[in-house]
């Protein structure tokens, strides 16, 4: 992980870190690392959006790169821009599901994956060598506005059909989603009620699509009968789904729900997630001719699997999906559309949910100074090897040990000084069990580190 870019592009509080001056800066080392050709950008509904958007803009038209400024964009239409205009690189200026006082600035390449970590190194060593292509006047990039949402739903239709119409309560979180997702559900032909649709910077609700945040959304959809809730963080590339019920829908049980249909829609082959999702996929998906493959977390890392394999859809237990079919690029518009195609064809939401086998999950998350996590790492890999009774490891992202009925996760954050630790287990008693022991030697290995 770079200085300025973490597990998703640079995230930062508006004017502390994230400064007008560093945003430019960005532009002209992308610009730079580019050395030509043309550059998608769009915001998120943050009040900072237009600042940070315009100081990148400027860096990138001083090196000579060409713009493309599609205005206020979740990141899903970003990464259809870039495509459909055949740029070579996008931009979005988003905090994801960060508060509102938060932007960021996310990269994208030009077959709509993020830019990978090494990317990000080389963006970083051109940022902080300060040695930018400057572009003389006469040859300066051009900057063009755009609107490519029409073609957005156009494209997703020709995906994407429906024989029933539907009633869909939609909650945008007052984000970007909201100029998009409402509008391809009802051209889908459903009945579509809007929750926090105004696009304001200004957030009603907490981002991050969970049970908590989504407790008005459930209410509206048990008041309006409706078939399904959806709702997205601030730059829609995330989903949460409440069902015909109006219960919020667990994300693993989402996950193992649309890789599911995604199997019985293209056929079978390869599901990538990420080494903290549960054995519920597994269990659900291999009767389908699924077969999971677990990687680093983030959706780089997914994206980039699914290219390596040819995989049949990717996501995380965070409700980020990619559906490869249509793009590299997480879209939590796109998998609303595919969550109301699964309904039409296999059913009610809360029958379907029925069939994912639920397991116990525990979360924990221990203090750790960030100096201090390489050499816990160390530590925690020895001890846990030896403490615990395992059949299966995984070291891509952390140390994942695994048994038939019980896997134990231990991972240091890429954000905050923290070792999490991730577990599932068959019962209740058993991940207790498992943790009590999980968060003894964590605590020790983190004092010996």
């Amino acid at each position: 992980m770079g200085k300025y870019f973490g597990t998703s592009g640079i995230r930062e509080v508006f004017n502390e870190k994230l400064t007008p001056e560093l945003a430019l800066k960005v532009g002209k080392a992308l610009g730079t690392y580019l050395g030509g050709g043309t550059v998608v950008i769009g915001e998120d509904t943050r009040t900072s959006g237009d600042v940070i958007k315009s100081a990148v803009i400027s860096g990138l038209l001083s090196t000579g790169v060409d713009v493309i400024d599609i205005g206020l964009a979740p990141t899903p239409l970003t990464g259809f821009a870039i495509k459909l205009y055949e740029a070579d690189a996008g931009v979005t200026i988003t905090a994801s599901h960060n508060p509102p006082e938060y932007n960021g600035i996310k990269v994208w390449q030009a077959n709509g994956m993020a830019y990978t970590p090494e990317m990000e190194n080389e963006l970083e060593a051109i940022f902080e060598s300060g040695n930018f292509k400057k572009a003389p006047w006469s040859e300066i990039g051009t900057l063009r506005t755009a609107d490519p949402r029409e073609e957005y739903i156009n494209e997703a239709l020709k995906f994407v059909q429906l024989e029933n119409s539907y009633t869909v309560v939609l909650d945008t979180g007052n984000g970007a989603g909201s100029i998009l997702s409402p509008y391809l559900q009802r051209e889908m032909g459903n009945r579509v009620i809007s929750l926090n649709s105004h696009p304001s910077g200004f957030f009603v609700r907490e981002l991050e699509p969970n049970a908590e945040s989504l407790s008005a959304l459930a209410k509206a959809v048990r008041a309006m009968k409706a078939d399904v809730g959806i709702a997205h963080d601030g730059d829609a590339d995330r989903i949460g789904v409440v069902d015909d019920e109006g219960k919020f829908v667990e994300y693993e049980v989402m996950l193992s729900l649309i890789a599911g249909y995604m199997l019985r829609k293209f056929g079978k082959g390869k599901i990538v997630t990420t080494v903290d999702a549960g054995f519920a996929l597994d269990d659900y998906v291999r009767p389908l001719g699924g077969e999971v493959i677990r990687t680093r977390v983030g959706d780089v890392a997914v994206a980039d699997e699914l290219a390596r394999h040819g995989g049949v859809f990717g996501g995380e237990p965070s409700g980020t999906w990619i559906i490869p079919q249509w793009n590299l690029t997480p879209d939590g518009i796109f998998a609303g559309a595919l969550v109301l195609e699964m309904i039409d064809r296999l059913g009610p939401l809360s029958e379907l949910a029925k069939e994912v086998p639920r397991y116990v999950t525990l979360r924990a998350k221990i203090p750790c100074p960030n100096e201090k996590k390489a050499r816990a790492m160390e530590i925690i890999r020895r001890e846990a090897l030896k403490a615990f009774d395992y059949e299966g490891l995984i070291d891509i992202d952390g140390i994942r040990i695994e048994n038939s009925d019980w896997w134990i996760l231990f991972r240091p954050s890429g954000t905050e000084p923290i070792m999490r630790i991730t577990l599932e287990a068959h019962t209740e008693e058993k991940a207790k069990k498992l943790m009590e022991k999980a968060e003894r030697l964590v605590k020790r290995a983190i004092e010996e580190a």
